[in-house]
């Protein structure tokens, strides 16, 4: 190939790594300390970005020339470093005891809030921020010619790398980042401020993000959506850098801009995959990334297991839900049928993942792959093979059996954020090949005609159908989790070290926990395709898996009616918000913060310990 096209592809893939690591870096600070996985960490950037557009060009207007240009940028990073101390302050430190899932569900609304909030501030039209005093005309690189603002992109990721060395090495306050992101517990024991530390890390990590965002205006317009198209790339540099390791980040977004500037040469349909296939064989070779370490695991993931003590009546209130759920259709109509329908099945898909969070401490990020696993094989074997419904709902649980399977098998020598990312990786490969493979899949337009047997076509039949198969399901599961399979997972969660020490083979219960709970997600899946009558890449996407955490951390972990709960609170947000108004995320959003503030341990988690507070 032209070595002068080759030149210039490196180029850009190095601009694009520095713009990479520049954000990635402030993710990497704020999880090294706090242990947050912090999902808002994308909206910080896309407020950077719509900053800088607004503001910069109001700066030119007073003093055309370099120095207003950059002046613009540093202010359009520091107020987002300010705008990352409030969000510390009136929510984070409100959280910290909370279990680590709270605090990212706290996020995640966060995400929906700031969503809503630059649309109504800055406006719904994208934003094209000015070219850069003395970068607008290209330089000719080996008689190609190549955007001059890209090399200056270029050097800021080393630059910002020396001063974030600087910072680490030679301040107090870098000393103390460094030892909280070895041991936080020591050093707090040491009589350090940990919410001034918490809230200097905030700023820093905030201030990090609104650089990188504000470096994009010459380049890209601020829109809507820059925080999501970020903050999966961010969370991979952090990951495969190794959590805490800023120049593990920095050699992770080198890696990961290389690859996708030559990478769509080569495969031009990996650009959806491959920076996730290149976090599964960092991670299957190095656990911890680069250069990260092994994470401390257990008791902050998931809260305990109910004593049968507290729960006297728990026989009775499970009558009591099978006859509400019977008696549902004798008072809806076919729309609520329909929203029940949903619920139950959604219930159901939380609760699978309620055996490996809640019982097991692995939390996962990509439990959607095992739901769209069912869901495609019960709708492939439909249009295929032409099976009827009873015969596609366990061809779909076993493909999601299997996936799970082959899943578990690489992840389960994962701990921590590490194994999360992992499963991550594996739901957004599937989406990929679900997305591209569209001469088996469809592609985006997915699979139709995927409608049930006759005598269950009906709103009532298929909910009570739908009942049927979520009670069955969830009693089973119930079963293991209360039989000593159960009760050996719990033990890996709070003491790996221990449990290993009786003589428990800690991967392969985790091995086959995921092999059931991505059975229990594929016949959700498998339900669900039928009850839409199409299946579409969507079920295997991050909202998907997001979808699923929401609703069993607002239910409560560890709970049997937790994830019904949170499914039906979660669908009644929803139906009652989006109607009536176009700042639903807004909404949404502050009630999620609300619920996590109110209930931090989740619905009826919380009605439980004030219930057992009581007895």
């Amino acid at each position: 190939m032209d070595p002068a096209f080759l030149a210039v592809q490196a180029l850009s893939g190095l601009s694009s790594a520095s713009s990479l690591f520049i954000t990635a870096c402030g993710l990497t600070i704020v999880f090294g300390v706090t242990r947050i996985v912090n999902f808002a960490h994308g909206s910080l950037y896309m407020i950077g970005a719509y900053t800088a557009a607004t503001l910069v060009p109001r700066l030119l207007e007073l003093s055309f020339g370099p120095v207003t240009f950059w002046a613009g940028i540093l202010a359009s990073a520091i107020v987002v470093g300010l705008i990352g101390v409030i969000i510390e302050v009136l929510l984070l430190r409100r959280i910290y005891g909370a279990p680590e899932l709270f605090q990212l569900l706290a996020t995640f609304g966060v995400v929906l809030v700031v969503q809503d909030l630059v649309v109504q501030v800055f406006g719904p039209q994208d934003i094209l921020g000015p070219r850069a005093p003395g970068l607008r005309a290209p330089v000719e690189i080996l008689g190609r010619r190549f955007p001059s603002y890209e090399l200056v992109l270029i050097a800021a990721g080393p630059i910002v790398l020396g001063l974030v060395w600087l910072l680490l090495r030679k301040t107090r306050f870098g000393v103390l980042v460094r030892a909280a992101t070895q041991d936080r517990d020591m050093v707090a024991s040491l009589g350090v401020n940990q919410a001034l530390l918490f809230t200097g890390t905030l700023f820093l990590g905030a201030f990090l993000a609104g650089l990188g965002g504000a470096l994009q205006i010459p380049r890209v317009s601020a829109h809507a959506g820059m925080d999501l198209s970020i903050i999966a790339e961010a969370f991979v540099v952090t990951v495969v850098g190794g959590m805490g390791s800023v120049p593990g980040a920095f050699l992770a977004a080198l890696i990961i801009g290389q690859l996708q500037a030559f990478g769509i040469l080569v495969f031009p349909k990996s650009t959806l995959v491959v920076v996730f296939l290149l976090m599964a064989v960092v991670l299957a070779i190095r656990p911890h990334g680069f250069f990260g370490r092994a994470e401390i695991v257990g008791g902050t993931h998931a809260v305990g297991i109910a004593s049968r003590a507290l729960l006297p009546r728990r026989h009775f209130i499970l009558l009591v839900v099978i006859a509400i759920l019977a008696g549902i259709p004798l008072v809806a109509d076919a729309y609520l049928l329909k929203v029940a329908t949903e619920i139950l099945i959604f219930a159901l898909f939380a609760f699978s993942l309620q055996l490996l969070i809640g019982v097991g401490g692995v939390v996962s990020f990509g439990h959607a792959a095992f739901f769209g696993l069912g869901a495609y094989g019960a709708a492939l074997a439909v249009k295929w093979y032409g099976v009827s419904m009873e015969a596609a709902l366990p061809l779909g649980l076993a493909l999601a059996a299997l996936g799970a399977g082959l899943v578990g098998a690489f992840v389960v020598r994962l701990s921590g954020i590490y194994l999360a990312m992992m499963t991550l990786a594996a739901a957004q490969i599937l989406y990929a090949v679900a997305f591209q493979w569209v001469e088996v899949t469809g592609g985006d337009n997915g699979i139709v005609g995927v409608w049930p047997a006759p005598w269950a076509s009906g709103p009532i039949p298929y909910y009570l159908l739908t009942a049927a198969l979520t009670v069955v399901t969830v009693l089973l599961l119930k079963r293991i989790i209360d039989a000593p399979f159960g009760y050996a997972l719990r033990a890996a969660r709070d003491s790996e070290a221990r449990a290993e020490a009786i003589g428990l083979s800690v991967r392969q219960h985790r091995w086959l926990a995921f092999i059931i709970a991505g059975a229990a997600a594929g016949l959700a899946g498998g339900i669900y395709a039928f009850s839409r009558g199409s299946v579409d890449p969507s079920l295997l996407g991050i909202s998907t898996s997001v979808d699923a955490l929401t609703m069993l951390l607002l239910g409560g972990i560890q709970t049997v009616i937790g994830p019904l709960v949170g499914a039906a609170a979660l669908h009644a947000l929803r139906d009652w918000i989006m109607p009536i108004t176009s700042l639903w995320r807004l909404f949404l959003g502050l009630s999620i913060i609300a619920m996590v503030l109110i209930f931090p341990r989740g619905l009826v988690g919380t009605i439980r310990d004030w219930w057992g507070a009581r007895a």
